[in-house]
């Protein structure tokens, strides 16, 4: 059996199992048979084998945490010497930072010396400022900028299905914005959250997986998926998805991907959400957000992410976005394209009990000077 992505039977399940099962479902590897045209059980047996090579890197029920808690992308200002112990920290030992990655730019430009990227989720009523204030004296890091969402327009990351995505493709729809607000939620739906988020085991990748995680909630599964699909209604659930490692190299040396970009523009104040809906068209991009990057990046304001194993082909994505801003007339007064290298993903932490334990933990004088 193989384990490669590029396989023609696990890119036909990988098209539709990395990010086309929206919202909660009860049976999820049934709706990937079922929209990928594969046999359950091979669709069971390709995911518990490319998941056990580590070709899939985690399979999960992911959330919308923007909705859930205090979220930015950061930009940090960490010296040359410091910044692998940097990133090691914010990778090993934050569980609320995410993406963790080292970008760069082709030529020295506005923000070029912010070169440690993070995400950074924290439970609502706490402080990004004061957590990142708290990685600094762990990390030597000088200054960070924090550019919360105002606007997710793309989110979706789906690498084996955009291979085939050609410069200039795009939806015949604009993207439509979703507004970045904060749900309240109950103990028992954090209960229910709690469980319903956690990586699958490779003996979860089967039919009727959510049974234990409803025991593990204290709940029936009735009650469970009840839950579950009232918070998908509400716009807390994200996707069911498989994740492929696409920053390594599999066991046999393939790759997913090579290059990681954040393109950047500036468009006038007042004109974001139009300009987000014609970028976030281009499904390319695994993300789009309406950020404001201020002085210390020029004022841009919409941010997009693109991958691709061809750096030219990267570039040639972003010429079609620009020229199709241009061809409506939409002022784009800066851009620029920060390159991914050094990079780690895992999910965000957003339990408020962990980020009370974790903040005690850090601030206690003995865990001061860790990198």
């Amino acid at each position: 059996m193989s384990i490669e992505h590029t396989d023609p039977l696990n890119t036909q399940i990988l098209a539709v199992s990395e990010d086309q099962i929206q919202g909660f479902v009860r049976e999820p590897f049934g709706e990937i048979a079922a929209r990928s045209g594969v046999p359950l059980e091979t669709v069971l047996e390709r995911i518990r084998g490319m998941l056990a090579a580590g070709t899939i890197r985690r399979v999960r029920q992911t959330l919308v945490a923007s909705n859930l808690a205090e979220g930015a992308l950061v930009a940090w200002k960490v010296s040359e010497e410091r910044l692998n112990g940097a990133f090691d920290f914010m990778f090993q030992k934050d569980p609320f930072s995410g993406h963790v990655v080292v970008r760069s730019t082709d030529a020295q430009t506005t923000g070029s010396d912010y070169r440690l990227w993070t995400t950074l989720k924290v439970p609502v009523g706490q402080s990004m400022a004061e957590h990142c204030e708290v990685l600094m004296r762990h990390t030597g890091a000088t200054h960070f900028k924090l550019m919360p969402a105002k606007g997710i327009f793309a989110l979706g990351v789906g690498h084996v299905r955009r291979k085939t995505i050609e410069p200039g493709d795009k939806s015949d729809d604009l993207a439509k914005m979703i507004k970045v607000g904060v749900v309240q939620l109950t103990d028992l739906e954090w209960e229910v959250l709690l469980a319903l988020k956690r990586e699958l085991t490779l003996d979860e990748v089967r039919l009727g997986l959510w049974a234990t995680r409803a025991a593990e909630a204290g709940v029936d599964l009735e009650t469970f998926c009840r839950v579950a699909e009232d918070l998908n209604a509400r716009q807390v659930i994200g996707r069911f998805s498989t994740f492929l490692e696409h920053v390594k190299p599999s066991q046999t040396g393939v790759r997913v991907t090579r290059f990681n970009a954040l393109f950047h523009w500036r468009v006038p104040a007042g004109r974001e959400v139009e300009a987000g809906g014609e970028v976030g068209r281009h499904p390319i991009l695994t993300h789009c957000y309406w950020r404001e990057g201020g002085p210390e990046f020029n004022h841009v304001n919409i941010m997009a992410v693109c991958h691709g194993t061809e750096k030219d082909r990267v570039h040639a994505h972003k010429a079609a976005i620009d020229a199709h801003l241009a061809s409506l007339g939409m002022p784009v007064s800066y851009t620029n394209v920060f390159w991914g290298g050094r990079s780690e993903i895992k999910p965000s932490e957003i339990s408020p009990k962990l980020h009370r334990a974790w903040l005690e933990k850090m601030r206690a004088p003995e865990a001061v000077g860790a990198v």
